[in-house]
């Protein structure tokens, strides 16, 4: 196949194992891009497909959608980004992975001392309730706070406002 040739949005899905709509959905959010031809078909240049592979990889590491789009946005368009490429994209998310590492390995960390309260405890729960942060808004049944994910460590940030409509889903 010659390097210039365009492919469909069916032999993008088939050759890079992603649904159509999931296709149609990256395009929409701007990490992909097709032009259109005439008869209005998408037509996906073939570096299309390491981009396609980039996603799929950033995803299954947990970097969100809106980090991926603005990693690819600085790739270049005239050409098929190279490993180096690809290799400045990964060291700028690295921080952003080991915080969420250190993140999850607190939560296992607190696993064992939540299984063995039974959430019956909820004063002494550390997961369900970090630095006893509901003990704050008096006695009776409280919202649980929910850490941010943005928030490192968790407990070190404030939770929704647990008397706000937002909160209790009004």
């Amino acid at each position: 196949m010659p390097k210039n040739v365009e492919i469909t949005v069916g032999q993008l899905a088939s050759r890079s194992g992603v649904a159509v709509s999931a296709l149609h959905f990256y395009e929409s959010k701007g990490l992909i891009s097709s032009r259109r031809t005439v008869g209005n078909q998408r037509r996906f240049t073939r570096d299309t497909l390491r981009r396609i592979a980039f996603i799929r990889v950033s995803q299954r590491v947990g970097i969100p959608l809106r980090s991926i789009q603005e990693a690819l946005s600085a790739l270049p368009d005239e050409r098929t980004p190279t490993r180096e490429d690809w290799a400045k994209l990964s060291v700028a998310w690295r921080s952003e992975l080991d915080d969420r590492i250190r993140q999850l390995q607190r939560l296992r960390d607190g696993l064992t001392e939540c299984i063995g309260c039974g959430c019956l405890s909820l004063d002494r729960c550390a997961l369900a309730n970090p630095d006893d942060v509901a003990a704050a808004r008096g006695p009776g049944s409280r919202l649980m706070v929910v850490p941010r994910r943005d928030c490192a460590p968790p407990s070190s940030c404030a939770g929704p406002d647990l008397e706000s409509p937002e909160a209790v889903g009004a």
